[in-house]
């Protein structure tokens, strides 16, 4: 027998997983279009944003491992969208950043993506999308926290 919390807890867990997988298929199609996947994406745009970043801190900002931004950056280094360039004050570390091809579709596809994704959470209006995030980063704050799932308290 589980109790009504874990119960709720169930369901929500249930909710969120079904959310982000309707919401994902659409931001993978959309960017796919581009012969990108989510995650290549999720580089360019952090390289449009923050501009040139050490590989390390590009890792963090898209959630990959350190080998799995390796891989990445090579993909799209081989599409002519990034580069490396060498730190001068430190030969260990390398920066990825935007060649102007790079730049350009960035620059095109962003907005398209932004409407995009406009378009699939329209279902809430702005004050529960302002909620909506609020509680979405309390619960990834709290979770990630946590050492594992056995912890109490």
């Amino acid at each position: 027998m589980i109790s009504r919390d874990q119960e709720l807890s169930l369901k929500l867990w249930v909710v969120l997983a079904r959310a982000h997988a309707a919401i994902a298929g659409h931001a993978e199609s959309d960017v796919a279009r581009h012969d990108l996947t989510l995650t290549e994406f999720g580089i360019l745009e952090a390289l449009y944003h923050k501009g040139p970043l050490l590989l390390g801190e590009l890792q963090k900002k898209v959630l990959v491992s350190s080998g799995g931004v390796t891989y990445l950056v090579d993909r799209l280094e081989g599409k002519g969208l990034v580069e490396r360039q060498k730190c001068e004050t430190d030969r260990r570390a390398t920066y990825a950043a935007l060649t102007p091809e790079g730049e350009a579709l960035i620059t095109r596809i962003f907005p398209e993506h932004a409407r995009c994704l406009q378009s699939v959470l329209d279902g809430l209006e702005e004050a529960e999308k302002l909620e909506a995030t609020r509680l979405m980063r309390k619960l990834g704050v709290r979770a990630s926290e946590r050492r594992d799932c056995h912890e109490t308290g």
